[in-house]
């Protein structure tokens, strides 16, 4: 219930103000700040209307206007040019703050999960530009929204650092004596976000093999690095405590090549400033190749630009198509069924046109460039045209036509002559006319007739007009019979006063015969005006007539006086309108189409014309057909209207030239592929087009209909292709003689030597080519020549791999290879190492069987590409085309071998892609509903607001154009001023009646009477009040009085007049002035009888008879458009109508204020068409294709899609790399540590490019083509320095692989803090002496892309015991230390208090002691274990068993088990109804509810059984009951037959 007091409520767009528990005052928004400048000092106003609680308009006299809120306030009006001016500042965002620290009853969360949620806020304000100043924050929300102060933000958890688990323990590091053992773990994880640091990553125990014999050695031999190879100094020595030696090999082939050849011809043959230069090359070839690491050759080929000067100079520029006709959308707001024929929409919208390219002469001369602006020029490359292309689409704007508008018509006039000049024929025409308010614009149509025409008799020109009557004139002086002379004036057919000479030939009035009544005469009351006529015409029902009235104001002496006339006479009927209904007017059809005059000389041949850019040739002729309609009849014959109003049916008009349509010429072909091809010669298509630049109108030449050409290029031959062959490395070489002569080491037969290998070059087909083909096609060449080590008598020296062992069948089983240990090596235990040299090697036999398997994501759904031309030229506007349907989609498929190893696609018989059909959704706009019927006006009288809305009818998915601003309930509305017209429905009060006297003197028949008379309420039209209408219609404060009392003047008594109208109060009322009225005598007083008086006052009093008055203007209306129009300019209303002090409106004048406004007009995106897909990778990759916004959405025009890039993926081809192998073991020549080397090799490997499989080991030679390099680095490093460490030191060992790319998840949801990767050093102790000198275990994270995430969960094994082993476990099945958090951590000890003391007892994993399996629990009163009972066993007889009893078999000793008999067959069971924690097992309540069912069923049957019987030892009672109430059976015979029959109930219960 809503209380009386005072209660504002404010919501989305409306307040309301309610002080009644009914009406409310309700406003609208605050409108657009208005003002004559920019700047401070505008103002905006509001709508204000009372409206009753559920919701409809009521009058505003309803509502309390002492509360009524202000419609209007002060405001900045903003303009465009401020946008220059001011912008929003936007500040830094603060540190995140918990939300629990800003909201007081938001408590922090005890466990962190995903991270605590926070808040961070930012100053936003409006500042000018140029100094920083704020300013009111209204001024930049009028160019946008006022950016969000407040962000969600997360807090993220700390992360603990995540370690592996320990590897096996290190052998010790001593064979004798106390040593140590190491095992080691590295990082998986680094801590973040103030997490838990990293654990040791290395544990160390002791450990003694045994005793040593001897004296330990304390001492080891160490070596440092080699140093710098220098010749011919002594063999180079390095730091030891023995000198060791090594050659080197200084000896280096460079590359040596042939002089240049003679520059060849340029390749172009004019200068084109815009396009590419021309070129010449030259070259040379290589008589030596580099060998021994020297320099590589320099290049083969050399090209310069070359400018040659030609006659031609070409330039290119860009050229556009003409406009499109503009088109016009349809506002979501305004969707409804007119939207069925958008023919003639107008306002703004978007027009498009083409962009091609086109090859022009710089010379051009500027008074030649005028004229070729239509040239067709053809065509070209759009690439050519440097510059930035035009636009290709504008906003433009269609003239809303504007109907013509006319006003009511006139009133009939006199009848007159058709042509006062020729008064000859007695023909007459009564006219009326009407004028046209707003002329016709736009339309082909024609205003509607202005002159309507009725015949008539007796004509004339001119006549008299009667003014006014003057004074009746008694002919006896003072009183009796007199006259009336009329004032007269002379007025034409139109009512206009013109010489009194004209009239000479009309009747003019004679005076009228008028009465002054004398003291004893009855007394009339003066003639009420005519009434209206009640026809405008006369017909045969209809007839024309107009009354007047007058009363009886006293009557005549019984003697003497004039007597008072019949009721009857008292009013009067007169003919009015007596002309026939036949009224005529003439009717015009449209203009027809301007034509060629043939009379008029087409002298003057390019007349500019008042509308458009067209010229206009000749002057043409324009017809129309004038017809004569009778009206609510058609078409009758022309001499039935005035000859003279005829309109005219031939004009002169302007004919437009013709203007032929102008294409382009064709433009070049679209290039066809290659010269030639790799994979085959598919034949493709090659095109042209040309462009239609000017569309034909006025009847020129029409466009061609073919504007596109295609033909099939020339089968392109297979390009050849060349690739590099390696040969084998022949045996190791030591350094040449030349080299090691003269030199201390000249008898050295092992160590560092080198090996070459040819290297020759192939075409694809396998055929010989020469060098320089490869040089110039094909990848950088193989080295010719690598370092090799031949191995020394101590190395371990093996043999050649022999071959491989034959297959019996491809696929099937497996081949071996071996080879054996040579010389001493055999008899050297470390040369025995089978895991570093083997012996044998195994694979499988070689298979030819290929499988097809799809890699990669699925490409965009794609719709099929239709008629677009490959290569077009130009930029065409796709404009709303909508993309959606059915596509297709794409995923490419990978050919893999019998070893997983990725081969070509074409082995597998495979196109390379699967295709599925996809469906790619069309976009669906926002659907509102139709307008609803506008509201009443919230006032009854004057100015107010009328209200319409529509609803949301559906939402806008899949990027279909927006909904407009909605408000709470999805509704958008529409504010309009109304005016409704105080005037509309009037009181129309009949004649007073007769007097009726009270009391009556029979004499005199004079004293107090009363007069009544009728009063209705009228819809007033044009024509006067029309027709009655209910009461309520009319302002019950206006009502005239239905009945009056008055002193009826007697016999000789003064007679006046009715009271004439007050006089108006005087301004600004108060109550010291007055008012007065006034009367006149219309019989005087006899003898020695005085006249009342005839003026009275009284006093003004505000709101009551003086009223002060002030203008109201209403709210200015939303922007109204044309009928047809859509956006663009428009105009706004607001009212201005004179208010009095009461409230109610004056009906003087009102005024209507326009003010020019626009409509946001909708734009849909425009896209550029699709580019060509991109070019594939050399080896595997993606493809794509992008486009571009043309135009920018605007208003609530289509959205651009999110999809601005396809991709479908390439045909896979295997990728091959060059990849390292693992580091060799650091081996520290001639000592047991120190510095030494390592060594790996590169090797060829292939994979599909996805990234998620491992890459497989294939032969060097299919990595021929490619350059050498390892991870895009082209520097192959294939050995490096490193240490080994002595015995007893302490010392970190080799940096581990980059972890995983791990993601910060919860529940596998990113957080979005990135993605990280670490790697760790661990620490290897070797002497227990020695463990303070060792080094910090070291940790590196870096950044990562691709990351995946990891949960972490922990798990337990069995319990054994009291205990059971708990482990953190990674998402991949990796146990972990860290990462799984530690307040939920499972328990992995358990223990009873008090302890489990009983025999067979033991503590249950709930922590309460229970018995071990075969026992069960017998517990004491207070809940704990009093002892341990065996559980009976029931044993179940088998075949050949011949016990048939069932006994226990513990019952010789019931504290130990019963051992099991031999040959014993049988199965048997512990019928343990109570768990181990003392509760009742799950089987105990199967068994409890198997039994209750068991019994319920038994009771059911035994009832249906002896129901029959049980029904009639009833039927018994009941006949016995009834005998012995009727006194036949005695009563102790009752008794017995009564026990006799419960007898039977018992039984059979």
């Amino acid at each position: 219930l809503l209380k009386e007091s005072d209660l504002t409520v404010t919501f989305k767009q409306y307040s309301v103000t309610q002080y009644h528990s009914v009406f409310l005052l309700i406003t609208g928004p605050w409108g657009r700040c208005m003002g004559s400048e920019c700047g401070p000092g505008g103002s905006q106003s509001r709508a204000v209307w009372c409206a009753h609680s559920e919701g409809w308009t009521t009058l505003h006299t309803n509502c309390n206007q002492t509360e009524r809120p202000d419609n209007q306030q002060s405001c900045f009006r903003v303009c465009d040019w401020h946008k220059d001016l001011y912008d929003w500042q936007l500040g830094a965002w603060n540190q995140c703050v918990p939300v629990s620290m800003r909201s007081s009853g938001v408590q922090r969360p005890a466990v962190c999960t995903r991270g605590e949620e926070g808040i961070q806020t930012r100053e936003v304000g409006c500042v000018q530009k140029a100094n920083g100043e704020p300013t009111e924050d209204a001024i930049c929300e009028y160019f946008e929204p006022k950016p969000r102060l407040e962000q969600a933000c997360l807090i993220p958890c700390p992360r603990d650092c995540v370690v592996s688990e320990f590897s096996p323990w290190t052998p010790c590091s001593k064979t004798c004596g106390m040593g140590l053992q190491n095992r080691i773990r590295f990082v998986l994880a680094p801590p973040l976000f103030g997490g838990a640091a990293c654990p040791n990553l290395t544990e160390f125990q002791t450990c003694q093999p045994g005793l040593c014999e001897g004296e330990e050695s304390l001492y080891s031999l160490r070596v440092g690095p080699w140093g710098p190879c220098s010749v011919p100094l002594p063999r180079q020595a390095r730091q030891a405590p023995k000198p060791l030696r090594e050659t080197c090999a200084l000896r280096r082939l460079y590359c040596d090549v042939t002089e240049w050849s003679e520059w060849s011809a340029c390749s172009k043959e004019c200068y084109d400033p815009n396009g590419p230069k021309g070129e010449r090359t030259r070259t040379r070839k290589v008589s030596q190749f580099p060998i021994g690491g020297g320099e590589d050759c320099p290049k083969l080929e050399e090209k310069e630009q070359t400018i040659l000067v030609s006659i031609l100079v070409l330039s290119y520029r860009w050229k556009t198509t003409e406009w499109t006709e503009c088109r016009v959308d349809v506002l979501l707001s305004q969707q409804d069924r007119r939207r069925g024929n958008q023919t003639g929409l107008c306002g703004g919208g978007i027009q498009t046109r083409e962009v091609y390219c086109v090859q022009s002469n710089i010379d051009t001369p500027p008074n030649l460039s005028s004229l070729r602006s239509k040239e067709a020029l053809r065509p070209v490359d759009s690439d050519l045209c440097l510059g930035i292309p035009p636009n290709t689409t504008q906003l433009c704007h269609i003239n809303c036509p504007v109907e013509c508008e006319v006003s009511s018509w006139g009133a009939w006039g006199p009848c007159t002559y058709e042509n006062c000049q020729d008064q000859a024929a007695k023909k007459g025409f009564k006219l009326r006319k009407r004028k046209i308010v707003s002329e016709l614009m736009g339309w082909t149509g024609n205003c509607p007739h202005l002159v309507e025409a009725i015949p008539c008799e007796d004509p004339s020109c001119y006549d008299w007009l009667v003014i006014k009557l003057e004074e009746c004139v008694p002919d006896d002086e003072k009183c009796g019979p007199g006259t009336q002379i009329p004032q007269v004036q002379c007025i034409n057919s139109d009512g206009k006063y013109v010489e009194r000479q004209l009239c000479r030939d009309a009747i003019l009035p004679m005076p009228v015969i008028c009465e002054v009544p004398c003291s004893k005469d009855c007394v009339l009351s003066p003639w009420t005006p005519w009434s209206l006529c009640s026809h405008t015409c006369s017909g045969k029902n209809t007839e024309g007539k107009q009354t007047r009235a007058r009363s009886i104001l006293a009557y005549n002496a019984g003697e003497g006086g004039v007597l008072c006339p019949n009721i009857s006479a008292l009013q009067e009927v007169r003919h009015c309108n007596d002309h026939p209904c036949t009224v005529y007017h003439w009717q015009t059809s449209p203009w027809g189409q301007c034509i060629e005059d043939s009379s008029i000389p087409a002298t003057n041949t390019s007349v500019s014309r008042a509308h458009g850019d067209e010229a206009s040739c000749s002057v043409g002729m324009q017809t129309r057909k004038v017809i004569c309609i009778r009206v609510n009849v058609g078409q009758v014959p022309p001499k039935k209207c005035p000859e003279s109003l005829r309109p005219d049916t031939v004009r002169p008009c302007l004919l437009p030239c013709k203007r032929d349509c102008i294409v382009t010429q064709y433009s070049d072909w679209s290039p066809c592929p290659s010269t030639c091809r790799a994979g085959g010669n598919t034949r493709k298509k090659q095109y042209r087009k040309r462009t239609v630049i000017q569309l034909p109108a006025n009847g020129g030449q029409d466009c061609p209909e073919v504007l596109t050409q295609e033909r099939e290029c020339e089968a392109p031959s297979v390009c050849q292709g060349y690739r590099w062959k390696t040969h084998k490395w022949r045996r190791c070489q030591l350094v040449p003689w030349s080299v090691r002569q003269d030199s201390p080491g000249a008898q050295e037969t092992c160590g560092p030597g080198l090996q070459i290998r040819a290297v020759s070059c192939r075409k694809q087909d396998g055929g010989q080519a020469d060098i320089e083909a490869c040089l110039k096609f094909a990848s950088s060449m193989p080295p010719l020549i690598q370092p090799c080590q031949l191995p020394c008598q101590e190395d371990c020296q093996l043999s050649s791999w022999s071959k491989f062992s034959s297959c019996t069948a491809d696929c099937v089983g497996v081949r071996t290879r071996k080879r054996m240990l040579v010389g001493k090596s055999k008899k050297r235990d470390q040369c025995k190492n089978n895991q570093m040299y083997p012996l044998s090697e195994t694979q499988y036999c070689p298979c030819n069987k290929y499988n097809a398997q799809p890699v990669g994501n699925w490409s965009d759904c794609i719709l099929p590409e239709g008629s677009r031309m490959e290569g077009q030229l130009g930029m065409k506007v796709q404009g709303d085309i909508k993309e959606c349907g059915q596509g297709y989609r794409y995923q490419a498929m990978v050919c893999y071998d019998q070893d997983n190893r990725m081969v070509e696609t074409s082995r597998c018989n495979s196109h390379g892609y699967i295709e599925e059909a996809c469906i790619i959704p069309c976009p669906s706009d926002c659907k509102l509903s139709e307008w609803s019927n506008w509201s009443r006006c919230s006032k009854s009288c004057g100015s107010g607001v009328k209200v319409r809305s529509k609803w949301l009818r559906e939402k806008p998915y899949n990027g279909g154009r927006p909904c407009p601003k909605l408000d709470h309930v999805n509704q958008v509305y529409e504010v309009v001023p109304c005016l409704s017209d105080c005037g509309q429905y009037v009181w129309m009060a009949e004649p007073w009646s007769v007097w009726k006297v009270s009391h009556v003197d029979l004499k005199d028949n004079c004293g107090e009477g009363v007069q009544t008379r009728k009063v209705r309420c009228m819809l007033n039209t044009i024509d006067g009040p029309s027709e009655q209408v209910e009461d309520y219609l009319c302002d019950p404060e206006e009502m005239p009085l239905g009945a009056r009392n008055s002193q009826l003047p007697c016999p000789e008594d003064c007679v006046l007049s009715d009271w004439g109208p007050w006089s108006p109060c005087p301004l600004p009322c108060s109550g010291n002035s007055t008012r007065e009225r006034s009367a006149y005598p219309l019989r005087k007083p006899g003898e020695e009888k005085e006249c009342p008086p005839s003026t009275e006052t009284e006093a003004c009093k505000l709101n009551s008879n003086c009223f002060h008055y002030s203008y109201n203007i209403t709210d200015w209306s939303t922007c109204q458009l044309s009928d047809r129009a859509v956006c663009g300019n428009g105009i706004k209303t607001r009212m201005l109508d004179c208010v009095r002090s009461d409230g109610k409106s004056v009906d003087l004048r009102k005024w209507q204020m326009n003010a020019s406004c626009v409509v946001e007009c909708p734009v849909n995106c425009q896209l550029s068409e699709w580019s060509p897909w991109s070019e594939c990778t050399h080896t595997c990759g993606l493809a794509g294709m992008r486009r571009t916004v043309i135009q920018a959405p605007q208003g609530d025009g289509r959205p651009c899609p999110s999809q601005m890039q396809q991709w479908k993926p390439c045909l896979v081809k295997p990728c091959y790399r060059w990849r390292y192998s693992t580091w060799s073991e650091c081996r520290s020549e001639g000592a047991k540590c120190g510095e030494g080397l390592r060594f790996r090799n590169v090797s060829c490997f292939v994979s599909d490019g996805s990234g998620q499989q491992d890459s497989s080991l294939v032969d060097d030679e299919l990595c021929g083509d490619l350059e050498p390099s390892v991870d895009g680095d082209t520097h192959i490093v294939l050995q490096e320095q490193c240490t080994v460490p002595c015995p007893g030191e302490c010392y970190l060992k080799d940096w581990t692989v980059w972890s995983a790319c791990q993601l910060s998840c919860v529940s596998g949801d990113d957080l979005g803090f990135g993605s990280v990767q670490v790697r760790s050093r661990a620490v290897v102790a070797q002497d227990p002496e020695n463990l303070l000198q060792c080094p910090e275990q070291e940790l590196e994270a870096r950044p990562c892309t691709d990351g995946q995430c990891f949960e972490y969960k922990w798990k337990t094994g069995p319990w054994r015991g009291s205990s059971r082993q708990v482990w953190c476990q990674r998402s991949d099945g990796l146990n972990v230390t860290g990462g799984c958090p530690a307040t939920v951590k499972p328990m992995a000890d358990r223990s009873c208090d008090p302890p489990c003391t009983k025999p067979r007892s033991l503590c249950t994993e709930v922590g309460v002691c229970g018995c071990e399996e075969g026992y069960t629990e017998v517990m004491t009163s207070d809940g704990l274990l009093d002892q341990c009972t065996v559980i009976p066993v029931l044993e179940i007889p088998t075949v050949g068993d011949n016990k048939a009893d069932v006994k226990t078999i513990r019952a010789f000793n019931p504290t130990q088990p019963a051992v099991s008999t031999p040959n014993r067959v049988g199965r048997t069971w512990f019928l343990q109804p109570f768990g181990p924690d003392g509760k009742l097992k799950t089987w105990v309540y199967g068994v409890a509810a198997g039994a209750f069912v068991l019994l319920v069923f038994i009771i059911s049957m035994t009832y249906l059984a002896w129901a029959p019987y049980f029904e009639a030892i009833l039927e018994k009672r009941k006949r016995f009951v009834s005998v012995q109430n009727c006194g036949m059976i005695p009563a102790d015979q009752g008794k017995f037959y009564l026990h006799y029959i419960t007898a039977h109930v018992y039984s059979f219960i």
